[in-house]
C-alpha cells in the first residue's frame, strides 16, 4: 500500500479466526445442516471449505501481493521495535490486529471440565447426542440451530431475559418461536451457577428451574481481546477498562505510529468490520490526512433461519438519541415473495429521523434497520450515502422479490401503505 514495505507477523497460518474457527466453518456447517446432510458429511464440508479458502490467503498468496509473512509471536520492546521469536524487527509504523478469543465465564466446575468453544467445536469427530449452549448471542444461536438440524438435542441457556439481547425485541420473539418449532429448548433469564460431571453427562445447575444435562457444553458467551504478552506497555499502548486496545476515531493508539484494527479494538467484532478497519488503519498510518472510522453504517448478521441483519440504531437507541424518530414495520408474512416461498418468519423494520435542515422532507434520513441478511445492503448503501428515505420507496423493485419488503416498508413514511403506516418510535409495540 502506498509503496510501503509490508510484513505480516502471525503466530499461526494467515487467515485467523474467520477462516479456521469462525465465519467459514460455521457458515459451512449451517448450510450443510439446512440441506439435511449427516454430521459426518457436514464436518467434511467444513474441512474442505476451510482448506480451499485458506489456500487463497496463505503465505504464498500474500507474497504475490508483495507482503512478507513471518510466522511467530511479536513482542514490543519499544514503539518502533518488536522481538520476533527473539529477533529484533524495526518499523516506522505498526498495526496491531491480534483479534480476540472466546470468553470463559468463572462458573464453578466449568474450568475443570472439557468444554467446547468456536475454536474446538469444528474438530469434533463424533456428534454429541445432547448439546448445551451457554450464550444466546449470534454464535450460540447459529451453532445451536445447526446442531439441532443435524439431529442433536440442543438446549440454549442465556442469562439475559431474551435471545440475541443486542437486537430488537421483535427479533428475539421470532427466533424463540422458530427454535421452539424446531425442538430447541431455550432457557432465558437463567444464569448457570455450577457445572458438574455425572455418570450420564454434564449437569448445568441454573439460578432458576431444573438443571440441564448434556453430553457436551459449548461456551459462546462473548469474546475477550488477545492483548496479553504483546509487550504493549513497552510500546506505550494503553488498554481500556475492558482490556481492549484504546483507539481514537482514526484507529490510532496512545502510542505514536501504532494503530489497531479488528476485534482487539473492542468496536465491532466482525470480519467485514475488521477488514474495513485494517484498510483504514494502514492508510492512516502512511498518510498525513487521516480518515475516521464510522460504525453507523456497518451491518452485522446472525446467520440463523430466519437470518437477522441489523445496521445503525435500534428503536430504543433512536428514542434516546433522535427526536422525532419514526418506525416502519412489515411482517414478512405480508410479503408476497415470502408467501410464495413458504418462509414467512421475520420482518422488516426501518427507523428514520428528521434531517437537520429539511426535517422529514423526503422521508428524512435512515437511522437504522433490522432485516434479513442479504437484504441489508440496500439499506446500508442508503445510510452510507445519506440518501433520503423516500429514495427506497421510489426505486422500482422487481416483483415478487424479497427486497420489495424494503420498498413497501419505506413507503409507510409517506402514507398508509398496504394497511400500515409509520409510527413514532417508542409509541407502542408492534
Amino acid at each position: 500500500m502506498a509503496g510501503a514495505r509490508t510484513a505480516l507477523v502471525n503466530n499461526g497460518p494467515p487467515g485467523g479466526d474467520c477462516t479456521f474457527v469462525g465465519c467459514v466453518p460455521s457458515k459451512t456447517l449451517i448450510e450443510s445442516a439446512a440441506q439435511g446432510t449427516s454430521f459426518a458429511t457436514a464436518m467434511g464440508r467444513v474441512r474442505d471449505a476451510v482448506g480451499r479458502i485458506a489456500a487463497t490467503e496463505d503465505a504464498a498468496a500474500l507474497a504475490k501481493e508483495g507482503i512478507e509473512v513471518a510466522s511467530g509471536r511479536a513482542v514490543f520492546t519499544s514503539p518502533r521495535q518488536v522481538l520476533l521469536d527473539g529477533r529484533p524487527v524495526s518499523a516506522r509504523r505498526f498495526v496491531v490486529a491480534s483479534g480476540s478469543r472466546p470468553a470463559i465465564p468463572p462458573i464453578p466446575g466449568l474450568q475443570s471440565m472439557a468444554y467446547l468453544t468456536n475454536e474446538t467445536v469444528f474438530d469434533l469427530t463424533a456428534q454429541p447426542a445432547r448439546l448445551a449452549v451457554l450464550g444466546g448471542g449470534a454464535i450460540g444461536c447459529e451453532l445451536a440451530q445447526a446442531f439441532a438440524r443435524l439431529g442433536t438435542t440442543v438446549t440454549v441457556i442465556e442469562a439475559a431475559p431474551r435471545l440475541l439481547p443486542r437486537e430488537e425485541p421483535e427479533t428475539s420473539k421470532v427466533l424463540a418461536r422458530v427454535f421452539s418449532d424446531e425442538g430447541i429448548t431455550v432457557r432465558t433469564g437463567a444464569p448457570v451457577t455450577q457445572v458438574r460431571d455425572r455418570p450420564d453427562g454434564r449437569e448445568l445447575v441454573l439460578a432458576g428451574g431444573p438443571p440441564v444435562v448434556a453430553d457436551a457444553v459449548l461456551v459462546a458467551v462473548g469474546r475477550t481481546p488477545t492483548t496479553a504478552d504483546l509487550g504493549l506497555d513497552a510500546a506505550g499502548v494503553q488498554l481500556d477498562e475492558r482490556g481492549f486496545v484504546r483507539t481514537d476515531a482514526h484507529l490510532a493508539t496512545t502510542a505514536g505510529g501504532i494503530y489497531a484494527a479488528g476485534d482487539v479494538t473492542g468496536r465491532l467484532p466482525f470480519t467485514h468490520a475488521a477488514y474495513a478497519m485494517g484498510r483504514l488503519a494502514a492508510r492512516n498510518a502512511l498518510r498525513r490526512r487521516r480518515a475516521r472510522f464510522d460504525t453507523s453504517a456497518v451491518p452485522w448478521v446472525t446467520f440463523t433461519a430466519p437470518e437477522v441483519a441489523h445496521v445503525g440504531r435500534t428503536e430504543a437507541q433512536a428514542c434516546e438519541q433522535a427526536t422525532g424518530a419514526r418506525v416502519a414495520y412489515l411482517p414478512m408474512a405480508e410479503l408476497d415473495r415470502a408467501i410464495t416461498a413458504g418462509h414467512a418468519e421475520g420482518f422488516v423494520k426501518l427507523i428514520a429521523g428528521p434531517r437537520r435542515l429539511t426535517g422529514t422532507t423526503g422521508g428524512g434520513r435512515l437511522l437504522g434497520a433490522t432485516i434479513a441478511g442479504e437484504m441489508i445492503h440496500e439499506v446500508v448503501l442508503a445510510m452510507r450515502t445519506a440518501m433520503f428515505t423516500g429514495g427506497l420507496a421510489q426505486a422500482v423493485h422487481a416483483y415478487p422479490t424479497w427486497s420489495m419488503a424494503v420498498q413497501i416498508a419505506a413507503a409507510q413514511f409517506f402514507d398508509e401503505f398496504a394497511g400500515r403506516s409509520a409510527r413514532l418510535a417508542g409509541h407502542h409495540d408492534v
